[in-house]
């Protein structure tokens, strides 16, 4: 009852925040940054995270060390602003044999100690079983420490739990067919489950998307093959390991899903496939924690899939309670969209990739979208942009700003930061309505505790341009 309550609550306060969006007559589309091979090439599947410094991080897969005609690079570690200066923090495989891991492909996170997390595809060193993928910390500022897996392909960052420890997926290694890991924050990693652990793989195999940490405290994932129809499956896992499949896609309701899941204000989860549904071009789809698979959408419901078609990367849900994502193909140019879907299954295309000459705004964009604390949408092409090698873009739908939570949980008495835009001379922070003390450290982080008293609810900002609202609720006690 408590639960559902909370729910209650959040969709209230998500229904105010849409009241009081700033209206907009038309989104504004802006390509901020180009990359060249040698800052970068071929921004990651995962989407981009924003920093303590409101600033967006990133990797892209290739570029950086040795982009000679013979290679394609390394990967880098990168920080744009919001205003599009690119800086290129840290180039993979700047160690003899890559002891520091090469081809980062899934993005990173942002930890409670102000690092980001993420892993490399190859490099790093070698385990016992000759499998050579890692985990690697990296400071806002570049500088590196990696960590080897038990297996290998991670192609998506670990995800920070309400415990501290962080928890990812590896499509191969264990049975062959990837597995669940965990890792403390100290860098010791332990395999939870090993896929395929059943016949024929009904548990699903090869996870090429990360993990969700739901309310429950569970975590919820995807597989891109393996279950009933070896179309890929949806599934719950515990922090001891013990995995239960919620639902496998028969190619009609969706198959292959690649990103992670969100878990949005209604308590259900959505989520992308890349291929399947009634047209073949890929789905959005809405599952419950039990295991219910509603299909949203369906692409390539337009003529030559002008809707979209392919949909790699996972959704975001933004403050005015929508639901928002990229496809890879498709759109007015067949070079992926930008869209907007409602949790009912509403569909709206609102930016068709190629529109500039050359695509200079960038092509088939693999990652999803973040949500900054600006209210804008920010965003990475694989290909395209003046070098041909990807962009990072924004997207303004004309949303307001609000503050985030590091973590979005806690115990009265622990410290949290708050990460906000125009944040210098705030005057007054309080956790659902219980005032708490707070230093302002920049105009874009404050440090507080939470309060005695504090219940679950939102965090709410007071600063001399107006009140700004958490984009979720703070959990307390968790």
């Amino acid at each position: 009852m408590a639960k559902l309550d909370l729910w209650k609550r959040v969709c209230a306060v998500l229904l105010l925040l849409v009241a009081m969006a700033i209206a907009s007559p038309a989104q504004t589309f802006t390509t901020l940054a180009s990359f060249d091979k040698a800052d970068g090439a071929q921004p990651a599947f995962a989407s981009l995270a924003q920093g303590l410094d409101g600033s967006l991080y990133g990797t892209t897969r290739f570029g950086g060390n040795n982009t000679s005609y013979r290679s394609k690079g390394y990967g880098t570690f990168f920080r744009v602003t919001p205003g599009g200066t690119l800086t290129t923090l840290y180039k993979f495989c700047a160690r003899a044999n890559c002891p520091d891991g090469e081809t980062p492909q899934g993005g990173v996170v942002l930890g409670t100690d102000g690092n980001f997390y993420g892993t490399t595809e190859l490099g790093g060193v070698l385990n016992f079983e000759g499998f050579s993928s890692s985990v690697f910390k990296v400071s806002a500022g570049g500088v590196l420490t990696t960590y080897p897996l038990e297996s290998e392909e991670p192609f998506s960052a670990p995800v920070q739990a309400t415990n501290g420890s962080f928890y990812g997926t590896t499509a191969a290694g264990g049975e062959g067919a990837g597995t669940v890991f965990a890792m403390t924050p100290q860098g010791t990693v332990t395999t939870l489950y090993k896929f395929c652990s059943t016949d024929s793989c009904r548990d699903g195999s090869h996870p090429i998307a990360g993990l969700t940490q739901g309310t429950d405290e569970n975590f919820y994932g995807t597989t891109s093959s393996g279950g009933a129809a070896n179309a890929g499956t949806v599934f719950a896992v515990t922090t001891g390991g013990r995995l239960n499949r919620l639902h496998s896609f028969n190619t009609t309701d969706g198959a292959d899903p690649h990103a992670e899941l969100i878990q949005a204000s209604d308590g259900n989860f959505y989520g992308t496939t890349e291929l399947g549904g009634a047209n073949g071009g890929g789905t959005v789809f809405q599952i419950t924690p039990e295991g219910t698979l509603t299909t949203l959408h369906n692409f390539c419901t337009l003529a030559n899939c002008a809707d979209g078609e392919t949909p790699v990367a996972g959704l975001v849900q933004a403050t005015d309670g929508n639901l928002y994502g990229t496809t890879e193909l498709g759109g007015a140019n067949g070079s992926g969209t930008i869209f907007q879907i409602t949790t009912g299954g509403t569909l709206a295309t609102l930016y068709s990739f190629c529109a500039q000459a050359m695509c200079a705004d960038g092509e088939k964009p693999e990652a999803g979208l973040v949500q900054g604390t600006d209210g804008s949408f920010y965003g990475a092409a694989s290909v395209g942009g003046t070098g041909n090698v990807g962009t990072v873009f924004s997207l303004s739908m004309g949303l307001g700003p609000f503050v985030k939570t590091l973590p979005t949980f806690g115990n009265v008495g622990g410290s949290t930061d708050i990460l906000g835009t125009n944040l210098t001379g705030a005057t007054a922070v309080s956790f659902n309505g219980t005032p708490a003390a707070f230093t302002v450290v920049s105009a874009t982080e404050i440090t507080t505790t939470v309060p005695t008293g504090a219940t679950t609810g939102f965090v709410i900002v007071t600063t001399p341009s107006g009140t700004l609202t958490s984009d979720v609720a703070f959990q307390v006690g968790r």
